[in-house]
């Protein structure tokens, strides 16, 4: 018989309990009322983006990085992307006032040591050695390098922009609060297709929009897969956390121990290699990577990292407008919900219709029939949200250059022509 309590003595998690939390923590629903975004960024040379930087010189600048006093978290990924996280925000206009004013300040400081921020959702030319060396990422590795380099290549080189949006209301009908939970779904694959912005790895064109987007559809489908969203979201999510695979078991003691096979609801069950909890759960939650996670808010995956200073303004500002804006919310369900009927079920990102958003981008015309839609519905929206100008004619001017062209940020990325440092 499995103990009651784990090694430190912490109480065991029943699976009852599990459920439990699971239902209270992962959805906070109400009024949507805040907004947030966590971009991820490469780290290049200013002046030859292609050149490979040595670690000592990332470390150097990222410790002077540390002491700016920023309003976002500041972390860094294992192959030494930047991610600045913003604090939930009362309005758009404010998250992109203080991400702004903190991506300022951290390009500043790379200035001085001959480095930029560089968006692009997967790495064109560099494939760097691992910076961190914790033992969550020494499990991460070792788990995913049963998928071949593939996991290497996700933890190294990719970058995106995630949209973290409030769950809304509790609706009244069997899917609860899931049509905002069904619209996230839906309308990730458009997402995907309209600011895919990685064509390339080490210096060669890959055969996809999005090869960010690629590399995810290779790895665990049970852990980068999507619920059943056809299914309330509570009950969903939860059974989906919980027959998920455990990455790894903690020991205060290195090396943690990679598993294989073992899904949490069978690590409770069997209370082996220790019986987990609540700790235990919460650390696994970190260790799924849905298109749409649940953490409270729908944190909104799928979006490559976008180029200039502030391409990334567009997709937070469209996605924000589509969400909280009652009116188009309504009108971009009714435009994304055929795409789901022709391109067969989810779970995403494996699927037709995300596939075919990966690959071709703009290029496929039912995507980009809806990205019109999509993009037309968002700047009517705008306004009524409180955009300023400036974010309006952001969104205006991506969606004449791209999406009512048939194309994305990936078809200006050039093999020959490495995108530089602007500031002189």
């Amino acid at each position: 018989m499995p103990s009651d309590n784990t090694a430190d003595g912490r109480s065991a998690l029943t699976e009852e309990q599990a459920e439990a939390l699971l239902d209270g923590i992962c959805f906070k629903t109400g009024p949507p009322r805040t907004v947030g975004v966590e971009l991820e960024w490469l780290v290049h040379d200013r002046h030859h983006p292609e050149q490979p930087l040595s670690a000592e010189r990332r470390t150097s600048a990222y410790d002077a990085i540390r002491s700016l006093p920023l309003t976002s978290a500041l972390t860094f990924e294992p192959g030494g992307q930047l991610e600045l996280s913003s604090q939930p925000a009362a309005s758009l206009t404010e998250c992109v006032t203080t991400v702004t004013a903190d991506l300022e300040a951290v390009r500043t400081q790379l200035r001085a040591a001959d480095l930029t921020l560089a968006g692009y959702g997967q790495d064109p030319w560099h494939h760097p050695e691992r910076m961190l060396h914790a033992p969550r990422y020494d499990a991460m590795e070792a788990y995913f390098d049963r998928y071949g380099g593939t996991g290497r290549t996700m933890m190294r080189t990719t970058a995106s922009v995630q949209v973290c949006l409030d769950a809304g209301h509790e609706e009244p009908g069997p899917l609860g609060h899931g049509r905002r939970w069904q619209l996230a779904h839906l309308l990730g694959a458009v997402l995907v297709a309209a600011f895919a912005n990685s064509p390339m790895r080490r210096g060669r064109a890959t055969g996809w929009r999005s090869t960010r987007q690629a590399v995810w559809t290779k790895l665990d489908p049970a852990r980068t897969g999507a619920p059943d969203i056809d299914r309330d979201p509570r009950e969903a999510w939860t059974a989906y956390a919980l027959d998920a695979p455990v990455m790894c078991v903690r020991t205060d003691e290195g090396p943690w121990a990679v598993q294989d096979g073992l899904t949490f609801r069978e690590w409770i069950r069997r209370g082996l290699p220790r019986p987990p909890d609540r700790t235990d759960l919460e650390y696994h939650l970190t260790t799924l990577f849905p298109p749409v996670r649940p953490r409270g808010h729908l944190e909104l995956r799928m979006i490559d990292a976008q180029p200039g200073e502030n391409g990334w303004i567009v997709p937070l500002a469209v996605t924000t407008a589509l969400f909280d804006d009652p009116a188009a919310a309504e009108t971009v369900y009714r435009a994304v919900k055929p795409l789901a009927e022709t391109a067969g079920p989810l779970p995403a990102p494996g699927n037709l219709l995300w596939l075919n958003a990966a690959r071709h981008g703009m290029a496929d015309p039912e995507l980009r029939a809806t990205a019109a839609t999509c993009f037309e519905t968002a700047l009517e929206a705008l306004p009524r949200i409180g955009a300023d100008r400036s974010v309006q004619d952001a969104v205006a001017d991506f969606a004449e250059r791209y999406v009512l062209r048939g194309r994305c940020p990936a078809d200006d990325v050039s093999t020959s022509e490495p995108e530089k440092d602007p500031t002189p």
